[in-house]
């Protein structure tokens, strides 16, 4: 059965850190690019971030850019996310996708993502 399961969300101070994971069954991780979205109430979803299959490659929001790494553990089939500096803005439901499509800079929130992840909610409050 392929599955995404993201995980690793929680209630986190402005200012503080967390790592969501991203990990896959049913097939093998490093032969897709996976992407990291979002949606916060009242809101479309948003791209976060990606890294392709093919050289690692790393895309990012500007809204995030310096603040969140990417990363993947082919070993472990699991993407990460690494959240710091987080900011009340970033409250939303984060969830992962993967894709086997080309991406670059523009596409990587373009395409179409052929499995998701149920999504794992982070909140930023004080």
């Amino acid at each position: 059965q392929v599955q995404l399961v993201a995980s690793g969300g929680g209630l986190v101070q402005p200012g503080g850190s967390l790592r969501l994971s991203c990990a896959a069954s049913g097939f093998t991780l490093e032969s897709y690019s996976i992407g990291w979205f979002r949606r916060a109430p009242g809101k479309e979803r948003e791209g976060v971030s990606c890294i392709s299959s093919s050289d690692g490659t790393t895309y990012y929001a500007d809204s995030v850019k310096g603040r969140f790494t990417i990363s993947r553990d082919n070993a472990k089939n699991t993407v990460y996310l690494q959240m710091n500096s987080l900011k009340p803005e970033d409250t939303a439901v984060y969830s992962c996708a993967a894709t086997s499509a080309y991406i670059d800079s523009y596409y990587w929130t373009h395409v179409g993502y052929r499995y998701w992840g149920q999504g794992t909610q982070v909140t930023v409050s004080s």
